[in-house]
């Protein structure tokens, strides 16, 4: 099923044109990458998928309905974790959900057992009766992930929810990412300029520079097309002679270049031709400490956008 569609979205104030001509189609259960650049107008579009702010011309659909017609609805099977997310500083992790959960109208039968249960899968449930003043940055968004889980959404937005975090935090945050989407089944729209962390929780992205959609895709196809690469590039790290192994596997047909860059051979050829490699250097009794294709990363795809632009 489809959980987030836009149809020519586009958002203006006045003579800025903060989100242009969007189309974009997210399916149920993905963890998709809004990447772009502070002020490309990223939280704009959350604003529109969410009801909130009203679009200039296009169409938001979220699970087929109407974020403005059907905007109840929509927010029942919503939640939203903002980038400056705020908390009543002098009550309790506890009582701060407690008041979210009455907010919407969940039975306190259902959201007592409910607090305790996600404040337990976001790592919290020690520190339930700690005034949210004494938390540091990386618990209040943790806190912020059990508070956009209590009416048990089929779909979250995420707006950067690592910012501002130590590496120690940010784990814990894209853990809890990947936790929620595999046990739960919900669809995350995950908003970023940090492209690593993208990278690390989410297969599809899409690239969003100045109102624009540019691209969307997996990030492996994004590579090969934005870099033209036209072959597989191979990497191979043997336990000793590497010049021997050059030699060997320089003599394999689909290979068009091969060469030794620290520690690791790199082939550059026509096919993936891993398991002739791995055959060819066993025959030959090399031991083998790894042979993978080289990933593309977010920062060479995204460099490449901006260099056009």
């Amino acid at each position: 099923m489809v959980a987030i569609e836009a149809i020519n979205l586009t958002k203006k104030y006045g003579e800025i044109v903060a989100v242009d001509n969007l189309n974009l189609l997210i399916e149920e259960g993905e963890i998709f990458g809004f990447l772009g650049p502070n002020g490309s107008g990223k939280t704009t579009t959350i604003l529109m998928f969410m009801g909130l702010t009203e679009p200039t011309s296009g169409e938001a659909k979220v699970f087929n309905l109407n974020p403005l017609k059907d905007s109840l609805k929509v927010r029942r099977i919503v939640s939203y974790l903002p980038e400056n997310i705020g908390f009543y500083e002098d009550l309790t992790a506890k009582q701060n959900l407690e008041y979210v959960a009455k907010l919407n109208g969940i039975p306190y039968n259902e959201y007592s057992k409910r607090i305790k249960e996600l404040l337990e899968i976001v790592g919290l449930s020690q520190e339930m009766n700690r005034k949210v003043g004494e938390f540091s940055r990386g618990m209040k968004q943790r806190l912020g992930i059990a508070e956009v889980l209590l009416k048990d959404p089929k779909l979250i937005f995420l707006d950067e929810p690592t910012l501002g975090l130590d590496p120690e935090a940010t784990e814990l945050v894209l853990n809890l990412i990947e936790k929620i989407n595999k046990e739960k089944g919900i669809t995350i729209f995950l908003s970023s300029h940090l492209l690593h962390q993208v990278q690390r929780v989410c297969k599809r992205v899409g690239i969003f520079v100045k109102g624009k959609l540019l691209a969307e895709g997996t990030i492996d196809r994004l590579g090969k097309e934005k870099l033209k690469e036209a072959y597989f590039n191979i990497e191979v790290k043997v336990l000793e002679k590497m010049e021997e192994a050059l030699e060997i596997i320089k003599k394999i047909d689909e290979v068009k270049n091969v060469e030794i860059k620290d520690d690791l051979i790199i082939i550059k050829a026509e096919n993936d031709i891993r398991p002739k490699i791995a055959k060819k250097l066993i025959e030959e009794n090399f031991s083998i400490l790894h042979l993978r294709l080289k990933e593309y990363t977010l920062d060479e795809i995204y460099k490449q956008y901006f260099e056009e632009e």
